[in-house]
């Protein structure tokens, strides 16, 4: 009989929740809607209650390890407390961990999201076949997480693999940390957004002036598909955008050396409009990657590495 565990995926517009046995086989997975819950206490009770479901519902597989949560923000992982997260507003310094397990009575464990997805990525996805990997996500904005050697590198403070704060862009604009030029301010689905809106306002780009002169969203996935189509102001914003997100590669790669970097997150589906001027300025920057055997990758796993992880962390700490 195989053990298995639960991970939970804790955003602020969705709470997504898989079981996951030892050898990587997702058992099931459901999703839950936590916008229009009142506050934190019934979240954590939706929580709970999904992964009583789920594990009296696998129990006759095998022994249950306990439930693995990852959680966007600052965490103190010793602790299991949320230090505090731009996407749960209201969770500052909030015992996550102890919320969970003095419900459910099992072993919890708590960690960066962007950890989590490492992790997973590292057990079964694009790092399956390495021992060490940094792991871009290029969202909302640019998350990142180390594991070296099999396990999530945390650092001294827990805050780790904070790779969206890298200075890319000399005069920049302010990133939402304080400093100028961060990756994250010209390589996220929010730089994307910016930037065409900057377009719009100039009125070269005509198609997505049309795409959303009926009050449609203006989003980075509509930015991306009217640069398939031909838009050569939208190419030219994702073709920016590679530039950066070399640079901050080439800085990743010249400090750590790891042996993969693995792109992820929403925005990593532009690829194949980013990664030509990203690698070509990786090349340019990195006497590391041009003279070695340096990989940089999509990730494989989507949006389910980070439940992967979050089951792994929990797996491996029962070991």
């Amino acid at each position: 009989m195989k053990r298995f565990a639960i991970g939970v995926d804790l955003g602020g517009t969705n709470l997504r929740i898989a079981a996951i046995d030892e050898s990587g086989q997702l058992l099931e997975k459901v999703s839950i809607a936590v916008g229009t819950l009142a506050h934190r206490e019934a979240v954590i009770e939706e929580l709970c209650r999904a992964v009583r479901t789920l594990s009296a519902s696998h129990a006759a597989r095998g022994p249950f390890a306990g439930v693995g949560v990852g959680v966007p923000g600052i965490l103190y992982v010793e602790s299991g407390t949320l230090r505090k997260s731009p996407n749960l507003p209201g969770w500052e310094n909030f015992a996550v961990r102890d919320a969970v397990s003095s419900q459910l009575k099992v072993n919890v464990v708590l960690d960066n999201d962007a950890n989590a997805a490492a992790l997973g990525e590292k057990w079964l996805g694009a790092g399956r076949d390495v021992s060490s990997l940094c792991l871009l996500t290029l969202g909302t904005g640019v998350g990142g997480g180390l594991v070296l050697d099999g396990k999530i590198w945390r650092g001294f403070l827990g805050m780790a693999g904070e790779v969206g704060h890298i200075p890319v862009a000399e005069n920049g604009v302010r990133c939402g940390c304080g400093s100028l030029g961060c990756l994250e301010t010209e390589a996220s689905a929010t730089a994307v957004v910016r930037k065409a809106k900057e377009l719009m306002a100039t009125g070269a780009s005509r198609p997505l002036l049309e795409a959303t002169k009926d009050g449609s969203p203006l989003t980075a996935h509509l930015v991306y598909q009217t640069a398939q189509g031909g838009d050569a102001a939208c190419r030219k914003i994702y073709e920016e955008f590679g530039r950066y997100l070399g640079v901050g590669l080439s800085m990743l790669v010249n400090t750590l050396n790891l042996p993969l970097y693995v792109i992820g997150g929403g925005v990593a589906d532009a690829w194949p409009l980013f990664s030509l001027t990203m690698f070509d300025e990786l090349r340019r920057r990195s006497y590391v990657f041009a003279e070695g055997s340096t990989r940089v990758e999509r990730a494989k796993l989507g949006g389910d590495a980070g439940l992967y992880g979050a089951a792994c962390l929990v797996l491996q700490d029962a070991k």
